[in-house]
């Protein structure tokens, strides 16, 4: 008999309204730090697997690479709350597994030990997490596994894939980071540059230069976190979002630039780096987690302690 994929409500706390929240999902491989227990998990049988989650359930799990991005959603809703205590437009967050139930009390008694807000625990048996993703309306996906998050891509669910690192980020403000191409907006001139090189990039920009550029695959989750921004005054808004783009300010930059009034996104700093590294720039920022589609920067980011999400761009 086919192994079920297995919900628990946390009644910890206090549940979303599912027709209003913004729901993000996150795999425990990416909250905390599994990757033994993952070993373990490739290696051993089922019930050797199970009896070791089982001897160490009380044992609390480490930080994992997406966790300080988790608390600083939760301060979000917090804020949210104190300024609307009837505010339904809440960050909902979920988290998937692929043990089963009996195997995942560890994983439960570790949300509940650092009280994290988590509404919902979706055991899944190995299977792929996609079409769970895409019947709860997930709004962002971020996962320790690459299959799964080009999975959840092609059935356009924005998702990118976490890679554990020790990270060490603020949290008086939610600071979200993206990539331009590929990323933000769409990779249209990608081809362009492969077959014409970068002069028939920007003669290319400069011909489209009043049409906007094409949605990226987080463009979704941008354009809510511009939504949320609204609730809050400039000088008491918890979000702070950031565009870190390999574009020239000069020959590139305006049409991003007039794409995100299109959009009617506003993005409270961007900085065109004309191929410059953006490792230095991010540790200044000190972003909870950066979006980007070349392995290069993603890299780059990790070397200072940054909270790197890779988007795929080719997937199988």
């Amino acid at each position: 008999m086919e192994a079920m994929v297995e919900v628990i409500t946390n009644t910890e706390v206090k549940q979303k309204d599912s027709k209003e929240a913004i729901t993000i999902a996150i795999s425990a491989r990416a909250l905390f730090d599994m990757e033994e227990e993952y070993e373990f998990f490739l290696t051993e049988e089922v019930e050797e697997r199970i009896s070791q989650q089982i001897s160490n359930e009380d044992i609390p799990l480490k930080e994992g690479i997406v966790f300080p991005f988790i608390k600083a959603v939760q301060m979000v809703n917090n804020r949210l709350l104190e300024r609307n205590p009837e505010e339904k437009q809440l960050f909902e967050v979920i988290l998937l597994s692929v043990h089963n139930a009996e195997g995942g009390v560890r994983i439960i008694n570790s949300v509940n030990h650092y009280g994290l807000d988590i509404s919902k625990f979706c055991f899944l048996n190995g299977k792929d997490p996609s079409k769970y993703l895409q019947s709860h309306d997930v709004k962002l996906f971020l996962s320790a596994c690459e299959s799964s998050v080009c999975n959840a891509l092609k059935r356009n669910i924005p998702a990118a894939l976490m890679i554990h690192q020790k990270c060490q980020t603020a949290e008086e403000q939610l600071k979200v980071a993206f990539d331009g191409d590929s990323v933000l907006f769409s990779d249209e001139t990608d081809l362009i540059f492969k077959e014409k090189g970068l002069a028939e990039v920007i003669k290319y920009e400069k011909d489209m230069e009043h049409i906007p550029i094409g949605e990226g695959p987080l463009k979704k989750f941008a354009m809510i976190l511009g939504e949320m921004k609204k609730k809050f005054s400039p000088e008491n808004d918890p979000i702070c979002t950031y565009l870190v783009t390999a574009r020239s300010g000069n020959d590139l930059g305006l049409r991003a630039i007039k794409t995100l009034r299109n959009w009617g996104l506003k993005i409270d700093e961007a900085f065109f780096m004309a191929g410059a590294p953006k490792g230095p720039l991010l540790a200044h920022i000190q972003p909870h987690i950066f979006f980007d589609d070349n392995a290069h920067n993603i890299t780059g980011a990790r070397e200072f302690g940054i909270p790197a999400a890779f988007v795929p761009t080719e997937c199988e």
